[in-house]
């Protein structure tokens, strides 16, 4: 009796544990949480226009981007993307004590990737456990949302203050505090409004404390506020409470942060959109925010058995999502919202690296990537024309204007060309996936044509009936002034092949010189057959993958045998110092050849040296500290979408082959894939 009751008893306690197990793994592969800063790279809350960086002080943020809005590093200098004003660094003080990180306990931060919320929590003295959440709300673009929650153990006296700082690269700011009224509803507002520091934008940033009951819009019924101009670098508004024994106090701080890249009124724009926030319910507003990330996660990647491949891998996701957006017709720098790194310039990084789980996952997303080039079209074709050349040439470092603005020095802004074909592949890819014709007709074509036409006039017919292109700088940066570079010559070719299917999907006649040179443009080899380089190539160590890249994405190399030389030969020239994602191409490789050993160890070196504490952002190479990079996270997902998920772009849309799994995996599922949302599960 005794042994068949402690039967019933185990089994009941397996099926709760059964039960319950499912959801607590789930909610752990959405949560990435930490409670040392000792060494402290934070990650971006971000909505695709606007990156808040936390900070490991409580209460503090790091900076904030603002996308696609440029002034010059220098007065010689090329254009960087802004810092916006800093709304996000607030102080505290309980029972007149101002709170900081040598004054608390049990600090801990987590991102919360499923709704894009970034937490700290912290306990002061035996008084109070206090809570924020920072939002980069996606459904209220250029704005953020930090909500508290303040539990005490016993009564204290709160003061909040609130803060606009601006650097001093910002000039002749403008602080002021406001209190706006219609009828019985008050909207107290403070704001800076600034010059960007060479003139180019007018910035203004306005921001509000907002208490959740809608009674505390009225006159009175909220704590008093009081306005302190520290300077006109240092607006801050704030209030004081007496908090209760056993209480929960919650209040939020929103800010909004607009310029003249945007808006003819930034001014006024920005107080209208906390004055959206201040008057939304608490409730309404967030839920919408987490609607739109709930909609994005439809496109997701979920692997069963390996719960911090399934972290990272949706870190990197999180991110390349959190840096753009669907109705934007912007593109994604290296480092996303997360820095003004590369001075927020817009590279091959898109087209190549991230765009393609894009394109899979979210062809909304991926459709602002392509428009920002075609937005900027005529520009190219400017370009071309001052180098004397025909048809479209992208700038290798591209900002708002479309122009080069790549640092005269850097000999990749006048000889890196093949960006030019990078940008016409991803755009027939475009079309390939979604066969949206108007889009073809209308913005996919007339790119195409004018990037094709370039390449056929910066060819050079030889002696022999070939072709070459002469003096670039290719994929690997280590080696200037070439001819022939393998990915310059691949990348040419397939973007000439892809405009000639773009005229016939459009039932228009192909200009009959971009099949003649894609046909006979040089590809050199070596005596065995391996794929030289360049012309010159005499076996030097390489930045990153170049020749390989002929094999994927291109399918230029197609034989099994010369893929294997190919990657034999060039693995072990990679520099330590190079970006991490000629490890994702040869991972991608490698699963499509049948070998998940090697694809799997390729994948996690592509990454994971280049994590950095505590919460895993990628740097850009394992030398390296310069998170978030978004072009390592696109190569990364590559590897699981195009090499174990065997997924493939063709003409017939994106369609399976031999998908493959590491044995460290039990099962890996991609979902929302493609315009009708398919699921692929590989078990």
């Amino acid at each position: 009796m005794f042994t068949k009751s402690l039967k019933v008893i185990f089994l009941f306690v397996s099926l709760l544990t059964f039960t319950a197990s499912p959801s607590i793994a789930q909610q752990k592969s959405w949560e990435i949480s930490v409670k040392d800063y000792e060494k402290y790279t934070g990650v971006v809350a971000a909505n695709g226009r606007i990156g808040i960086l936390p900070s490991s002080q409580i209460l503090q943020t790091d900076k904030i981007i603002l996308n696609n809005v440029y002034d010059k590093e220098s007065p010689l200098g090329v254009s960087r993307v802004l810092l916006g004003m800093n709304f996000g660094n607030l102080d505290i003080f309980i029972n007149g004590e101002q709170l900081d990180n040598t004054k608390i306990r049990n600090w801990k931060q987590t991102i919360h990737m499923k709704e894009a919320r970034f937490t700290t929590s912290f306990n002061y003295k035996n008084l109070a456990e206090i809570s924020y959440s920072i939002y980069a709300l996606r459904n209220v673009q250029y704005t953020a949302y930090i909500d508290f929650e303040i539990k005490t153990s016993e009564n204290i006296d709160l003061e909040v203050i609130g803060k606009i700082q601006a650097s001093k690269e910002y000039n002749d700011p403008i602080s002021t505090f406001r209190i706006l009224k219609d009828a019985e509803t008050t909207m107290p507002i403070l704001q800076t409004v600034a010059k960007s520091q060479f003139g180019r934008h007018t910035v203004a940033t306005s921001a509000t404390f907002i208490w959740h009951d809608i009674n505390s819009t009225k006159e009175g019924q909220r704590p008093e506020l009081n306005h302190k101009k520290v300077s006109d670098y240092n607006n801050q508004l704030s209030f004081r409470k007496r908090v209760m024994k056993d209480e929960n106090y919650k209040f939020a701080w929103t800010a909004a942060q607009c310029s003249t890249q945007d808006f003819y009124d930034p001014q006024t724009e920005s107080e209208r959109f906390v004055i959206f926030n201040l008057l939304t319910p608490r409730n309404d507003l967030l839920l919408q925010h987490k609607e739109l990330w709930k909609e994005l996660w439809k496109g997701d990647i979920i692997i069963e058995g390996d719960l911090q491949s399934q972290l990272d891998v949706r870190l990197a996701l999180y991110h390349l999502y959190a840096f753009s957006r669907a109705d934007s017709n912007l593109s994604i720098a290296p480092m996303g919202l997360s820095s003004q790194g590369y001075n927020g310039h817009i590279f091959w990084d898109t087209e190549l690296w991230m765009y393609p789980p894009l394109l899979v996952l979210n062809q909304d997303i991926a459709r602002s990537l392509v428009n920002y080039r075609s937005d900027r079209l005529e520009i190219a074709k400017k370009k071309a024309i001052n180098f004397g050349y025909k048809g479209a040439m992208f700038p290798w470092e591209s900002d708002d204007t479309g122009e080069e603005a790549t640092p005269a020095w850097a000999l990749t802004g006048t000889f890196e060309h093949h960006i030019t074909a990078d940008v016409g592949i991803a755009f027939w890819n475009y079309y390939r996936v979604t066969k949206d014709k108007k889009w073809l007709l209308e913005r996919g074509y007339p790119l195409l044509k004018e990037v094709a036409d370039y390449w056929v006039s910066r060819s050079t017919k030889n002696k022999d009936g070939s072709y070459s292109i002469k003096n670039v700088v290719g994929a690997n940066e280590f080696a200037s002034n070439i001819d022939d570079n393998a990915f310059t010559n691949g990348s040419a070719i397939t973007c000439l092949r892809y405009t000639t299917l773009a005229a016939t999907a459009l039932g228009l006649s192909a200009n009959k010189n971009w099949n003649a040179v894609a046909d006979n443009l040089k590809i050199h080899k070596f005596d065995d057959g391996t794929t030289m380089e360049h012309s010159t190539y005499t076996g030097d160590r390489i930045k990153q993958a170049d020749v390989n890249l002929l094999a994927y994405p291109l399918d230029i190399i197609n034989d099994k045998e010369t893929i294997l030389k190919d990657l034999k030969y060039y693995e072990p020239k990679l520099a330590e110092e190079g970006p991490a994602m000629a490890q994702s191409i040869f991972a991608v490789i490698y699963a499509r050849l049948g070998d998940a050993e090697n694809a799997f160890r390729l994948f996690k070196r592509s990454y994971e040296p280049n994590k950095r504490p505590p919460f895993g952002a990628l740097a850009e190479a394992a030398t390296s500290n310069n998170p978030y990079f978004a072009t390592g996270a696109g190569g990364m997902l590559q590897t699981v979408i195009f090499g174990f998920g065997g997924l493939h772009l063709s003409e017939n849309g994106i369609i399976q082959k031999n998908p493959i799994l590491p044995k460290q995996w039990k099962k890996l599922t991609i979902t929302g894939v493609g315009p009708n949302k398919k699921t692929y599960v590989i078990e």
